[in-house]
């Protein structure tokens, strides 16, 4: 929901709740890296669009029946800033991601976590630094996105207090996905972290900053096949497996549009990330 530093997240919760609340609510916080334009003075981690850089042995991804997947971007997880996350990114080499957006049949096919038949359309590939590897043309058919150099901009996120791990500190058992009654969920205080982060972004690790109910839930929901009620602690406990590994918003510069201003997420378990198991990763989008 909120990307910033700790001092102005910290100040604004303290600006609207209480000294003992916020201070609960601080702890929270987890830290992410925002990938923003790169400037003259600034050390590029990775780029959006343009070609990516493979390993020899890794094909362009493929969506069976439907064509290539569009690169997105990717990152350098060498030049990620030490210690900027809590998630175990490998330490080199470079995560790609990619996306089936529409460009071969005009956005017929979607990419749905709730349809595992559309899994194929978004996929992370990841080239070990010892690797040989090299810039791949875009396969025909497809229109690169310009190229924009990435920045990282270490800080913390915040979610929406209905977000499940928000929500279990301060009401626990409460409806999933709903506001409760405490002042986490007060309009004045949502409205100031609104203001404070309003787009989504592009950002490696930390809380997602989900556009409607969180995204952890949408991949939870997916995996276990949406055969759950909302309130049954299986589901619970599987929303607690997932983490955010990237998301990319709408960029007018790199020429991406996902839905109306949307973005694009996806999440993986720690456990499969220990790995090195990108392909076990899961993809949602949302749009406004």
């Amino acid at each position: 929901m909120t990307h910033g530093s700790s001092e102005a997240l910290s100040a604004l919760a303290h600006q609207h709740l209480s000294a003992e609340t916020a201070e609960r609510w601080v702890r929270l916080l987890r830290p992410a890296v925002r990938l923003e334009a790169a400037g003259s003075s600034d050390e590029a981690v990775g780029h959006m669009g343009g070609s990516p850089k493979l390993s020899a042995h890794l094909e362009w991804p493929q969506w069976e029946d439907h064509g290539p997947l569009s690169f997105v971007g990717s990152v350098d997880c060498a030049l990620l800033p030490a210690g900027a996350l809590d998630i175990g990114l490998p330490a080199d080499g470079t995560l790609s991601f990619f996306y089936f957006d529409g460009q071969l049949d005009d956005g017929e096919a979607l990419v749905l976590a709730e349809d595992r038949e559309s899994w194929a359309g978004a996929r992370v590939l990841y080239t070990p630094a010892d690797e040989t590897s090299g810039e791949r043309e875009t396969p025909a058919g497809l229109r690169a996105f310009p190229r924009i150099s990435l920045a990282a901009r270490p800080g913390l996120t915040a979610a929406e207090p209905w977000h499940p791990r928000i929500r279990d500190a301060f009401a626990p058992g409460a409806p999933l996905g709903n506001r409760y009654d405490h002042p986490v969920c007060a309009q004045q205080f949502l409205d100031a972290l609104w203001e404070f982060d309003e787009v989504p972004g592009h950002q490696i690790g930390g809380l997602p900053h989900s556009i409607q109910n969180p995204v952890e839930i949408e991949v939870a929901e997916a995996v276990m096949d949406g055969d759950v009620s909302w309130g049954d602690p299986a589901l619970d406990a599987e929303i607690g497996e997932w983490v955010l590994l990237a998301q990319f918003g709408s960029d007018d510069a790199s020429e991406m549009m996902w839905g109306d201003g949307g973005a694009l997420y996806w999440l993986i378990r720690p456990a499969d990330l220990a790995e090195r198991r990108f392909d076990r990763a899961m993809f949602t989008w949302q749009c406004s």
